[in-house]
């Protein structure tokens, strides 16, 4: 975030930018999810970004590439992370061209690419205990103008990887008055790293079930049921935790709730299983306009 009037104050503290990040871990066999915050402003090294390749930190928290790979540190109360993650297929282009359209008027689409499955070893460091980890990993990276309309209140984002090496990204912009708008879609990557774009006419998503929080009173769906027929997909998904809601009054202050799910159903007529990540906002209260 750039702050305009702070570019004639000569001062190294000045208040230029502003640098927001999120840390999670969720512990699916001891039921519980752990989050920090933080921000920062860029002045004397506190945080920052280079330009010509990812680098970008706050504090001891840091991703950046590294040659092919991408490298993650973060650490606090503790709980640690240092993980080096390598892409197994090309990075996926979402949208027209790279242009993700999230409603009919102006300003309401973003850039989006994702890479799908990254290839992922480092350490974790959780309740005082660092282990030796490894498994898959996806990273988004989404940016524009951040506009939403004035009729939508949140969305529901959908990241799957699945056993027969295939991916899903499927988003659901919600209205306020419980429609879905036209614009939302997704996009199915086949296992050789194609991508197919979908509308979200070829998308159903069922409610099965919800979880109300106890901090925010927010009431979230807790189980879907996902379905493609152009790319022969059905499955159910389920948080491996109810509760993974994000509370960052100090950072962002937007409450929502974002966490790993696990997948099973069927692919082209066989049984398929697979992992995903999940992103809810607008339940606790709508989102503000502009992000």
């Amino acid at each position: 975030v750039a702050h305009e009037a702070a570019s004639k104050n000569p001062s190294r503290w000045a208040l230029r930018y502003l640098y927001f990040a999120h840390f999670a871990v969720t512990d699916e066999a001891g039921r519980q999810f752990q989050f920090m915050e933080k921000i920062s402003r860029a002045g004397i090294h506190k945080a920052g970004a280079e330009t010509g390749r990812l680098a970008v930190w706050i504090d001891e928290w840091r991703a950046e590439a590294d040659g092919g790979s991408h490298v993650l540190h973060a650490q606090g109360e503790g709980i640690a992370i240092h993980l080096r993650l390598a892409p197994e297929k090309p990075p996926v282009i979402h949208g027209n061209a790279g242009v993700s359209r999230k409603g009919e008027g102006p300003g309401e689409s973003s850039h989006y690419y994702s890479l799908t499955r990254l290839r992922t070893e480092g350490s974790l460091t959780y309740e005082g205990k660092t282990r030796v980890v490894s498994g898959l990993s996806w990273m988004d990276h989404e940016f524009g103008s951040n506009q939403l309309g004035e009729s939508h209140m949140g969305w529901d984002w959908f990241s799957l990887q699945l056993s027969d090496a295939t991916e899903l990204m499927v988003y659901r912009i919600r209205r306020r008055d419980g429609t879905i708008e036209p614009a939302s879609g997704g996009t199915w990557i086949r296992a050789d790293g194609s991508a197919v774009p979908l509308t979200g006419d070829e998308i159903t998503v069922a409610v099965l079930d919800h979880w109300q929080s106890p901090q925010s009173r927010g009431s979230y769906p807790a189980r879907w049921r996902l379905a493609v027929p152009s790319a022969d997909v059905a499955v159910e998904i389920v948080p491996t935790v109810p509760h993974q809601e994000l509370l960052t009054h100090r950072s962002t202050q937007v409450t929502y709730w974002e966490g790993s799910v696990t997948v099973t159903g069927e692919r082209a007529g066989r049984p398929v299983r697979g992992l995903g990540y999940v992103e809810l906002t607008g339940y606790a209260t709508p989102l503000r306009r502009r992000l």
